[in-house]
Protein backbone atom coordinates (compact mmCIF):
# COMPACT_ATOMS: atom_id res chain seq x y z
CA UNK A 1 0.00 0.00 0.00
CA UNK A 2 1.27 3.02 -0.27
CA UNK A 3 2.68 5.69 2.20
CA UNK A 4 0.09 8.53 2.20
CA UNK A 5 0.51 11.75 4.02
CA UNK A 6 -1.58 12.76 6.52
CA UNK A 7 -4.45 14.65 6.20
CA UNK A 8 -4.98 17.46 8.80
CA UNK A 9 -7.85 18.88 9.19
CA UNK A 10 -8.52 22.08 10.75
CA UNK A 11 -11.53 23.28 12.83
CA UNK A 12 -14.53 21.37 11.82
CA UNK A 13 -17.12 23.98 10.93
CA UNK A 14 -19.37 21.02 9.95
CA UNK A 15 -20.33 20.57 13.36
CA UNK A 16 -21.92 24.34 13.53
CA UNK A 17 -24.02 23.17 10.27
CA UNK A 18 -25.15 20.03 11.60
CA UNK A 19 -26.43 20.95 14.31
CA UNK A 20 -28.23 23.95 12.53
CA UNK A 21 -29.78 22.32 10.20
CA UNK A 22 -30.62 19.12 12.83
CA UNK A 23 -34.23 19.70 12.02
CA UNK A 24 -34.21 19.23 8.14
CA UNK A 25 -31.54 16.40 8.98
CA UNK A 26 -34.77 13.75 9.26
CA UNK A 27 -35.65 14.84 5.76
CA UNK A 28 -32.44 15.32 4.12
CA UNK A 29 -30.59 12.37 5.30
CA UNK A 30 -31.53 9.76 2.44
CA UNK A 31 -27.76 8.74 1.84
CA UNK A 32 -26.78 8.22 5.33
CA UNK A 33 -29.93 6.54 5.92
CA UNK A 34 -28.94 4.26 2.65
CA UNK A 35 -25.23 4.15 4.48
CA UNK A 36 -26.88 2.99 7.84
CA UNK A 37 -28.97 0.25 7.03
CA UNK A 38 -25.98 -1.13 4.36
CA UNK A 39 -23.92 -1.61 8.00
CA UNK A 40 -27.37 -3.29 10.02
CA UNK A 41 -27.34 -5.95 7.00
CA UNK A 42 -23.28 -6.99 8.74
CA UNK A 43 -24.93 -7.58 11.66
CA UNK A 44 -24.93 -11.64 11.35
CA UNK A 45 -25.57 -12.42 15.74
CA UNK A 46 -26.99 -10.65 18.60
CA UNK A 47 -25.35 -8.17 20.74
CA UNK A 48 -26.24 -7.47 23.69
CA UNK A 49 -23.58 -4.22 24.79
CA UNK A 50 -23.51 -1.98 21.84
CA UNK A 51 -21.86 1.12 21.32
CA UNK A 52 -22.99 3.46 18.19
CA UNK A 53 -20.30 7.04 18.06
CA UNK A 54 -22.25 9.34 16.28
CA UNK A 55 -25.90 8.16 16.73
CA UNK A 56 -27.69 11.01 15.59
CA UNK A 57 -31.61 10.64 15.50
CA UNK A 58 -31.47 6.88 15.85
CA UNK A 59 -30.95 5.25 12.55
CA UNK A 60 -29.22 2.39 13.85
CA UNK A 61 -30.84 1.77 16.85
CA UNK A 62 -34.21 1.92 15.15
CA UNK A 63 -33.05 -0.57 12.50
CA UNK A 64 -31.72 -3.04 15.02
CA UNK A 65 -32.51 -7.19 14.31
CA UNK A 66 -32.18 -7.52 17.87
CA UNK A 67 -32.57 -4.63 20.62
CA UNK A 68 -29.11 -5.17 22.90
CA UNK A 69 -29.48 -5.28 26.84
CA UNK A 70 -27.48 -2.52 26.89
CA UNK A 71 -27.53 0.55 23.99
CA UNK A 72 -24.99 3.57 24.30
CA UNK A 73 -24.86 6.14 21.88
CA UNK A 74 -22.79 9.38 21.70
CA UNK A 75 -23.27 12.16 19.69
CA UNK A 76 -21.99 16.04 19.65
CA UNK A 77 -24.56 17.23 18.34
CA UNK A 78 -27.81 17.73 21.52
CA UNK A 79 -31.02 18.09 19.53
CA UNK A 80 -29.48 15.00 17.91
CA UNK A 81 -29.32 13.75 21.21
CA UNK A 82 -33.35 14.62 21.86
CA UNK A 83 -34.15 13.34 18.54
CA UNK A 84 -32.66 9.85 19.58
CA UNK A 85 -34.66 6.70 20.56
CA UNK A 86 -35.32 6.57 24.44
CA UNK A 87 -35.89 3.82 26.78
CA UNK A 88 -34.31 2.21 29.83
CA UNK A 89 -31.80 0.50 27.94
CA UNK A 90 -30.58 3.40 26.09
CA UNK A 91 -28.05 5.78 27.14
CA UNK A 92 -27.31 8.66 25.25
CA UNK A 93 -24.16 10.66 25.93
CA UNK A 94 -24.01 14.07 24.56
CA UNK A 95 -20.15 14.46 23.67
CA UNK A 96 -17.37 14.41 21.43
CA UNK A 97 -15.85 11.33 20.65
CA UNK A 98 -12.34 12.66 20.74
CA UNK A 99 -12.64 13.88 24.27
CA UNK A 100 -10.28 11.65 26.62
CA UNK A 101 -12.65 11.79 29.37
CA UNK A 102 -15.46 10.23 27.06
CA UNK A 103 -13.45 6.95 26.52
CA UNK A 104 -12.51 7.11 30.29
CA UNK A 105 -16.14 7.08 30.81
CA UNK A 106 -16.40 4.67 28.43
CA UNK A 107 -14.20 2.49 29.46
CA UNK A 108 -16.05 1.91 32.92
CA UNK A 109 -19.40 0.30 30.87
CA UNK A 110 -16.54 -2.15 28.83
CA UNK A 111 -15.91 -4.32 27.33
CA UNK A 112 -18.97 -3.69 24.25
CA UNK A 113 -19.95 -6.39 21.92
CA UNK A 114 -20.13 -4.27 19.34
CA UNK A 115 -18.73 -0.71 18.55
CA UNK A 116 -20.60 0.63 15.33
CA UNK A 117 -20.76 4.07 13.56
CA UNK A 118 -22.35 5.01 10.65
CA UNK A 119 -21.79 8.26 8.55
CA UNK A 120 -19.56 10.12 11.64
CA UNK A 121 -15.92 9.31 11.80
CA UNK A 122 -14.78 10.94 8.87
CA UNK A 123 -15.23 14.26 10.73
CA UNK A 124 -12.11 12.61 12.93
CA UNK A 125 -9.03 14.70 13.23
CA UNK A 126 -7.31 11.84 14.69
CA UNK A 127 -8.67 8.81 13.45
CA UNK A 128 -5.67 6.74 14.92
CA UNK A 129 -6.75 7.94 18.43
CA UNK A 130 -10.06 7.21 17.92
CA UNK A 131 -9.07 3.54 16.76
CA UNK A 132 -6.89 3.21 19.86
CA UNK A 133 -9.55 4.01 22.03
CA UNK A 134 -11.97 1.09 20.75
CA UNK A 135 -9.39 -0.85 20.71
CA UNK A 136 -9.26 -0.45 24.39
CA UNK A 137 -12.72 -0.88 24.67
CA UNK A 138 -12.78 -4.87 23.11
CA UNK A 139 -15.48 -5.85 21.14
CA UNK A 140 -16.88 -6.35 17.09
CA UNK A 141 -16.67 -3.01 14.71
CA UNK A 142 -18.49 -2.05 12.03
CA UNK A 143 -18.37 1.69 10.50
CA UNK A 144 -18.85 3.66 7.65
CA UNK A 145 -17.05 6.26 6.58
CA UNK A 146 -17.67 8.74 3.98
CA UNK A 147 -14.08 9.15 2.00
CA UNK A 148 -12.77 12.05 0.06
CA UNK A 149 -14.48 10.86 -3.72
CA UNK A 150 -17.87 12.36 -2.16
CA UNK A 151 -19.10 15.15 -4.56
CA UNK A 152 -16.04 14.42 -6.65
CA UNK A 153 -17.23 16.25 -9.42
CA UNK A 154 -17.60 19.73 -7.42
CA UNK A 155 -14.28 19.35 -6.19
CA UNK A 156 -12.89 19.09 -9.58
CA UNK A 157 -14.63 21.89 -11.11
CA UNK A 158 -14.17 24.29 -8.25
CA UNK A 159 -10.03 23.32 -7.09
CA UNK A 160 -11.52 22.44 -3.78
CA UNK A 161 -9.77 20.50 -1.53
CA UNK A 162 -11.93 17.38 0.51
CA UNK A 163 -12.29 17.86 3.67
CA UNK A 164 -13.23 13.96 4.09
CA UNK A 165 -10.54 11.57 4.32
CA UNK A 166 -8.93 9.22 1.72
CA UNK A 167 -9.87 5.63 1.73
CA UNK A 168 -6.35 4.34 1.78
CA UNK A 169 -5.17 6.46 4.96
CA UNK A 170 -8.28 5.11 6.86
CA UNK A 171 -7.05 1.26 5.77
CA UNK A 172 -4.00 2.11 6.93
CA UNK A 173 -5.11 3.20 10.29
CA UNK A 174 -7.70 0.50 10.92
CA UNK A 175 -5.39 -2.08 10.31
CA UNK A 176 -3.03 -0.69 12.65
CA UNK A 177 -5.41 -2.85 15.49
CA UNK A 178 -6.15 -5.70 14.24
CA UNK A 179 -8.04 -7.97 10.40
CA UNK A 180 -10.55 -5.73 9.02
CA UNK A 181 -12.34 -6.35 5.86
CA UNK A 182 -13.01 -3.79 3.77
CA UNK A 183 -16.06 -2.65 1.17
CA UNK A 184 -16.33 0.47 -0.94
CA UNK A 185 -19.70 1.66 -2.08
CA UNK A 186 -19.87 4.62 -4.94
CA UNK A 187 -23.12 6.04 -4.87
CA UNK A 188 -25.04 8.17 -6.95
CA UNK A 189 -28.12 10.17 -5.48
CA UNK A 190 -30.03 11.91 -8.16
CA UNK A 191 -32.05 15.36 -8.68
CA UNK A 192 -34.48 17.04 -10.90
CA UNK A 193 -32.27 20.47 -11.11
CA UNK A 194 -29.16 21.99 -9.36
CA UNK A 195 -31.01 24.05 -7.02
CA UNK A 196 -31.93 21.32 -5.37
CA UNK A 197 -28.67 19.02 -5.32
CA UNK A 198 -27.11 22.27 -3.21
CA UNK A 199 -30.08 22.34 -0.84
CA UNK A 200 -29.50 18.81 -0.40
CA UNK A 201 -25.79 19.49 0.50
CA UNK A 202 -26.34 22.36 2.76
CA UNK A 203 -28.93 20.77 4.72
CA UNK A 204 -28.05 16.92 5.10
CA UNK A 205 -24.77 17.27 6.73
CA UNK A 206 -22.09 15.07 4.22
CA UNK A 207 -20.55 18.71 3.27
CA UNK A 208 -19.03 19.71 6.74
CA UNK A 209 -20.67 22.74 6.99
CA UNK A 210 -17.86 24.11 4.68
CA UNK A 211 -18.29 27.52 3.12
CA UNK A 212 -15.32 28.40 1.05
CA UNK A 213 -17.05 29.14 -1.87
CA UNK A 214 -18.34 32.77 -2.41
CA UNK A 215 -21.85 33.75 -3.59
CA UNK A 216 -20.75 34.00 -7.25
CA UNK A 217 -18.78 30.67 -7.47
CA UNK A 218 -21.96 28.61 -6.02
CA UNK A 219 -24.10 30.64 -8.46
CA UNK A 220 -21.39 29.88 -11.19
CA UNK A 221 -21.96 25.86 -10.49
CA UNK A 222 -25.31 25.66 -9.64
CA UNK A 223 -25.24 27.29 -13.56
CA UNK A 224 -22.42 24.53 -14.47
CA UNK A 225 -22.60 21.14 -12.84
CA UNK A 226 -22.87 18.93 -15.32
CA UNK A 227 -24.27 15.64 -13.99
CA UNK A 228 -27.34 15.38 -13.01
CA UNK A 229 -26.95 13.60 -9.74
CA UNK A 230 -24.22 13.94 -6.62
CA UNK A 231 -21.56 11.50 -5.89
CA UNK A 232 -20.83 9.50 -2.70
CA UNK A 233 -17.86 7.19 -2.17
CA UNK A 234 -18.28 5.45 1.35
CA UNK A 235 -16.01 2.65 3.05
CA UNK A 236 -17.25 0.25 5.08
CA UNK A 237 -15.18 -1.60 7.88
CA UNK A 238 -16.12 -4.79 9.68
CA UNK A 239 -13.78 -6.40 12.35
CA UNK A 240 -15.42 -9.24 13.67
CA UNK A 241 -14.19 -11.97 16.34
Amino acid sequence: MKSIKKVLQKNHPHIKEFTKNALYYERYNIIQKKVAQKLIEKIKKPYKKILDLGCGSGEIYKNLPLKPNLFIGVDLSPIMCKLHPKNKNIKIINDSFENINLFRKLKSISPFDLIISSSALQWSKDLDFIFYNLNSLKGDWLFSIFCDGTFKTIREITNQNSPLPKREEIIKTALKYGKCEFEIINYRLFFKDNISKFRYIKRSGVSGGEKRLSYKEIKNLIKNYPLSYLEFEVLYISKIS
